[in-house]
């Protein structure tokens, strides 16, 4: 049970988020300060947004999980992200930012046709709210059962939902990136000192640590035949539904569409993924020091929620479950946001293109509500598909060739069209959605990750041969809306190296490399 100081830690930190709410909903008044925050967000809460939502209470439940019962090979999911956190800053941002788009579907009509637009942002809004949204307030609701056995798993959805919610329809982007930015420091203090406390539980033993593991459970490179990441899967798959997430999820590249300026923007991206080398040490490192400190536990998802009521003293425990709750807060305002953008202004405004900015924040905050209750009502299932990290990523690799072809190809090349676009996704969502139904009853051979490689090859070949039959885009399409050297270093000259984004990719790139050598 917590004790009366861990509950008034909780307590303070949810009072702290409703004020923030409170306060920027009362200069929250257009669908451009709820859906972009005014366009006026600073490098600072970019970075710290981007991590908070990123890192989502499905990540430390999840990931905790995994590395307690396979290894940290997972970590890769983590440590990873700088790549395309790079791919995004240098090609993509200046794609998006000088387009002016609000969601990133749109930038789909301006380079293909109307018809991927909706079709993306259909896709979008459903895997937002089925597999982010509630798969965020099913992993909350577990630690919090933990603490409160007595409390229902479906009223504990509804609740977080609704105050998540709550101050999202109201506040915005805005709120969401400010409260993130709370989220991510208590995140990061919190298992800072969770990792603190466990290692001090083994004498800050690394010997002792990698010895107790099982063979294997240290190594981040795995055969090809392994179950969960073989090494094809990581050099084959991981990037491309890293690319996905990215660079093309709108609850992701949401904060970066409301930049004030390109150079924030990008800074704001660098900063996030230095911070993704963090949970290896803070998040994943828990997961293998409790095969030491509490053997035999039998359910994956029990790991986290387990270390945090068998370690944590008084005070310290409130502080950690205001983390835990920081995350599903962060993940779940950071979707809905999106998800209510995208409704309002993939569907809604292009139809009823005379409503006022005031009326579309009106739709913006129903949609929101409409979308909470769906998340909440659904996340209960998730226990049924037998481990949240599983659910979560084999539902990512029906979607996510499909869309990292045609938003690569569209920028890229010049040749490409909208009909190739349309019948790329229609058809590699049929496909992926069969070679799942495949690999669930056992005919079908290869790893998700792998089937992710080959549906993209398939889909690119695919692309290209209808885009070569149909008619080429338009000289001023090709001009706006695909990549040239010079976007690379756009507003970026005569700054001081400081400032320069780029010597922050070379840094990224050499921290990954170290991660491969040194758990190889």
């Amino acid at each position: 049970m917590l004790s009366n100081i861990d509950i008034a830690i909780i307590i303070g930190y949810l009072l702290i988020v409703v004020i923030i709410g409170i306060v920027v909903s009362r200069k929250t008044e257009t669908g451009e300060d709820l859906f972009l925050g005014g366009r006026s967000l600073t490098w600072g809460v970019i970075g710290l947004s981007l991590f908070a939502s990123n890192i989502s209470s499905t990540t430390l439940i999840g990931l905790a999980g995994a590395t307690y019962s396979v290894g940290i090979v997972h970590s890769v999911w983590e440590f990873g992200a700088g790549l395309p956190f790079i791919i995004l800053a240098i090609f993509f941002v200046p794609l998006y930012l000088r387009a002016k788009i609000t969601t990133v579907p749109e930038f789909l009509e301006g380079r293909f046709d109307r018809r991927s637009r909706l079709i993306f942002s259909a896709i979008t809004i459903v895997t937002s709210i089925v597999v982010d949204t509630a798969g965020g307030l099913y992993a909350g609701s577990l630690v919090l059962k933990t603490f409160f056995p007595e409390l229902s798993l479906w009223f504990t959805c509804l609740a977080l939902a609704l105050f998540a919610g709550i101050y999202t329809a109201f506040g915005g982007l805005k709120a969401v990136v400010y409260t993130d930015s709370l989220q991510a420091i208590i995140l990061l203090v919190g298992c800072t000192l969770l990792t603190y406390l466990m290692f001090q539980e083994i004498n800050f033993s690394w010997s002792a640590l990698v010895n107790a593991a099982p063979e294997g459970h240290f190594s981040i490179v795995r055969p090809i035949g392994d179950s969960e990441l073989p090494w094809t899967g990581i050099l084959l798959g991981v990037p491309f539904l890293g690319f996905w997430y990215v660079a093309t999820n709108q609850y992701i590249t949401q904060r970066v569409l409301g930049a004030k300026s390109i150079q924030h923007a990008r800074w704001g991206i660098m900063f996030a993924a230095l911070l993704k080398m963090t949970p290896f040490f803070i998040m994943i490192l828990p997961g293998a020091m409790a095969i030491v400190l509490f053997p035999g536990i039998t359910e994956s998802d029990q790991v986290f929620p387990t270390i945090v009521q068998e370690v944590l003293p008084v005070g310290v425990v409130g502080l950690v479950m205001a983390g835990l709750i920081s995350a599903i807060m962060s993940s779940v305002d950071s979707t809905l946001n999106s998800a209510s953008t995208l409704i309002v202004v993939d569907f809604i405004k292009t139809k009823k293109k005379e409503l006022s900015g005031k009326q579309l924040a009106k739709y913006g905050r129903i949609s929101t509500f409409v979308l909470m209750l769906v998340a909440a009502l659904w996340a209960p299932n998730i226990q049924h598909f037998g481990g949240l990290w599983s659910y979560l990523q084999q539902m990512f690799s029906i979607i996510v060739p499909p869309v990292v072809v045609i938003f690569i190809m569209g920028a890229f090349y010049k040749r490409g069209t909208g009909s190739a676009a349309f019948w790329t996704l229609i058809l590699g969502l049929l496909a992926g959605t069969l070679t799942f139904i495949a690999n669930q009853l056992g005919v079908w051979p290869l790893h998700y990750l792998e089937n992710v490689f080959f549906m993209f090859a398939l889909l690119t070949t695919l692309f290209i041969t209808i885009s070569l039959n149909t008619e080429k885009p338009s000289a001023e399409t090709i001009k706006q809306f695909t990549f040239s050297r010079e976007m690379v270093q756009w507003e970026n000259q005569d700054l001081p190296w400081y400032k320069n984004y780029l010597y922050y990719c070379g840094l990224i790139v050499l921290c990954i490399i170290m991660m491969f050598v040194f758990f190889f």
